[in-house]
């Protein structure tokens, strides 16, 4: 008993030793960019880290290449390999400390980092071709690592991804424009391709810039500032307005009764009446003039190409908090508890979305006017006006609302800035976490979201990849990028263009060394921002990358790039760069089809007819653009218009989805732009 006794002491204080004295170790981690089917880069100095205990000794080794390093204070520690002389592999990349971590199948190759927006986050089972292109895959030496969507007001050292090696099962899910780049760039070199696919549709080039990068243009900071502010404060805020609400309307007998479900009036079963309405409504449309709830639905016709994927939908500007339906299943939900959303499209999942015809709903509610689609903002699926005739249900009306009730009615507030549109969120938390992995270059598609802002857009891009390069600590990192795509109905009229300046504004970034741009005027689709052709898209890139980082000068990387004009009389004649193989006025169709995935086709119609070359305006001293006859003359272009006597300036490709052919021997699409330095139509637009 007396030795229990003494036994339990003992156990006892050891037990209160260890809960006061911090563990004298802990297992050596690596973060998920160390996993199985790893691509690292092949370069002198390639970082390895992770965490272990203070001050642990840790061991790295891939094949016949070993560093070491000490864990800091902090845990963390950082070993560099030098694989400038490896093989590919594959290896197993072990690291020693108190405890070993084996990784299998690691490779040595090239590592590119693909980010930006849809078109990129765009994955390659939604391209043209996939079926085939998928069951034919079968690759070791292409790899994506898909980081998780991720922000953050601070920077993180850690997050979620996983690698995968490319095959008939995971391909589909690798970025298009990246599988297409890194297939091209494996085929050439004939070395691993590894891909860093960190990408977010409709987001903003603001939030993809560090903190750093933010602070050096005073505009950006100021309004990221501020939008960090709203974020941070706006759930105080609606929960205060959502009590504030709700008490309102319960005083003023306008509380949203919800009186009947979605089955109740979109069920196969529902009996409830309808009544035509045109929608946009304004007064006197047969909703409830004074307040209350209407269910509206209509007929969506959907493409068999577009069955099954996810699709946008702008639903206008809604007086009212409302529900979407999307053949009777919940899209979105807007109410007192929510606020009121920014302008912008909501989305479909694509598991929705049936071919042929679909039924779209909206329950809207308003306790003091008329619930009703207005005018003001676009109102359209998939690119596609859907105003005109829909049906609706008036499910609660309410009396005129006294004046006295309606001055206390309190204003809904606004939702903050989506956190991944906030200045530096999307880089904290998707970027800086991969900091330094060993890196080629970048790949980047993005720009639509700041299409509105085209002329900040000058600025703020050369900033990101700028601020990119000091966070890597690479101050010639190759940064390689896409043209935004024709996209948009076709027209016949010159007018300033939005889109048209994003692009210049692109174009304005190869002032920078180590920089390249794919030109995809000729690869888009009227109906559907999301190009189909993620090929050429890639390849082109590509090229970019075989030519400029690769050293391969047989491949030409670019079409034509304007250099000068001069005025000759009545003609300007243009000069170009990158002119290999000559000039070419590519023939145009008769037809063109605005959807890849519908078999349809449009009459293309010509600019200026008997011209070689379309897409080419001109103006005079009046600054009133005309179409204007373009042919090849040599190694120029020359312009010129009966209605211009005195040209003073040439535009070529100016519209969203312009008509425009002009080439190099080599196929390549000359870019847009314009030899005039006038005002921007999107100067006062800003973030």
């Amino acid at each position: 008993m007396k030795t229990s006794r003494v036994s339990r002491s003992l156990a006892l204080a050891s037990l209160l030793l260890s809960l006061a004295v911090p563990a004298a170790w802990g297992e050596v981690s690596l973060p998920p960019l160390f996993s199985s089917h790893a691509v690292l880069q092949k370069a002198p100095r390639v970082p390895v880290w992770g965490k272990a205990s203070a001050g642990e000794r840790i061991t790295v080794t891939l094949g016949t290449a070993s560093a070491s390093a000490t864990a800091g204070a902090d845990g963390k520690w950082s070993a560099s390999l030098d694989l400038a002389q490896s093989g590919p592999g594959p290896f197993d990349l072990v690291v020693k400390g108190t405890n070993t971590l084996t990784v299998s199948d690691v490779v040595v190759g090239e590592v590119w980092l693909a980010s930006g927006q849809s078109n990129m986050e765009w994955v390659a089972y939604n391209t043209t071709g996939a079926k085939e292109e998928m069951a034919q895959s079968a690759n070791p030496q292409v790899r994506q690592f898909l980081v998780r969507k991720n922000t953050s007001p601070t920077p993180l050292d850690d997050m979620q991804g996983e690698w995968k090696v490319a095959g008939p099962s995971t391909t589909g899910g690798f970025t298009a424009t990246g599988y297409f780049f890194a297939k091209s760039v494996q085929q050439a070199l004939g070395r691993p391709v590894g891909l860093l696919n960190s990408s977010w549709g409709g987001t903003n080039v603001e939030g993809w810039t560090s903190a750093d990068g933010v602070a050096r243009l005073p505009a950006l900071k100021e309004s990221t500032a501020k939008y960090g502010a709203e974020e941070q404060s706006f759930p105080v805020r609606i929960k205060e307005f959502a009590t504030v609400f709700s008490d309102w309307t319960a005083k003023t007998g306008r509380e949203d009764k919800k009186a009947l479900s979605s089955t109740d009036v979109l069920g196969a079963a529902s009996t409830v009446a309808w009544q035509p309405v045109t929608l946009p409504a304004t007064a006197g449309a047969g909703l409830p003039a004074n307040g209350g709830v209407v269910w509206l639905r209509r007929t969506v016709n959907v493409p068999a190409g577009s069955a099954g994927l996810q699709q946008s939908l702008d639903v206008g500007r809604i007086d009212g908090f409302f529900t979407i339906y999307f053949n009777g299943e919940k899209v979105s939900e807007v109410t007192p508890a929510t606020g009121l959303p920014r302008p912008g499209a909501f989305y479909v999942k694509g598991d929705l979305i049936k071919a042929g015809d679909n039924t779209l709903a909206l329950r809207i509610y308003h306790p003091a006017a008329m619930p009703a689609v207005v005018d003001g903002q676009p109102f359209r699926f998939i690119y596609r006006p859907i105003s005109g005739e829909w049906q609706a249900h008036v499910e609660q009306e309410f009396p005129a609302l006294a004046a006295d009730a309606r001055s206390t009615l309190p204003p809904t507030p606004v939702r903050p800035m989506n956190r991944q549109d906030i200045g530096g969120y999307l880089y904290n938390g998707m970027i800086h976490p991969m900091i330094p992995y060993g890196i080629r270059g970048v790949i980047w598609y993005q720009g639509e979201s700041n299409g509105w802002r085209a002329a900040q857009y000058r600025e703020f891009f050369p900033n990101l990849i700028t601020d990119w390069r000091a966070r890597w600590g690479m101050s010639d990192l190759p940064f390689y990028f896409c043209q935004l795509a024709n996209f948009g109905g076709k027209s016949s009229e010159f007018k300033e263009n939005s889109t048209a300046e994003l692009r210049e504004a692109q174009s304005l970034a190869l002032k920078l060394p180590n920089t390249g741009q794919a030109v995809l005027i000729d690869v888009g689709e009227a109906d559907d921002i999301h190009p189909r052709n993620k090929r050429d898209v890639g390849a082109r890139l590509a090229r970019i990358a075989l030519a400029n980082t690769y050293g391969r000068k047989d491949i030409t990387f670019s079409g034509p790039v304007y250099q000068a004009q001069r005025i000759e009389g009545e003609r300007i004649r243009i000069a170009f760069t990158q002119a290999n193989g000559g000039l070419v006025a590519k023939e145009l169709p008769a037809t063109y089809a605005p959807r890849s995935t519908v078999d349809r086709t449009l009459p293309l119609e010509k600019y200026s007819a008997g011209s070689d070359l379309q897409g080419f305006a001109i103006c005079g001293a009046d600054r009133k653009w005309v179409w204007a006859q373009a042919k090849i003359d040599g190694d120029k272009v020359v312009v010129w218009s009966s209605a211009v006597k005195s040209p003073i300036a040439v535009r070529y490709g100016w519209a969203s989805n312009p008509t425009c052919n002009l080439y190099n021997g080599a196929g390549l699409p000359a870019s847009p732009f314009r030899t005039d330095d006038f005002p921007l139509s999107t100067l006062a637009n800003k973030y």
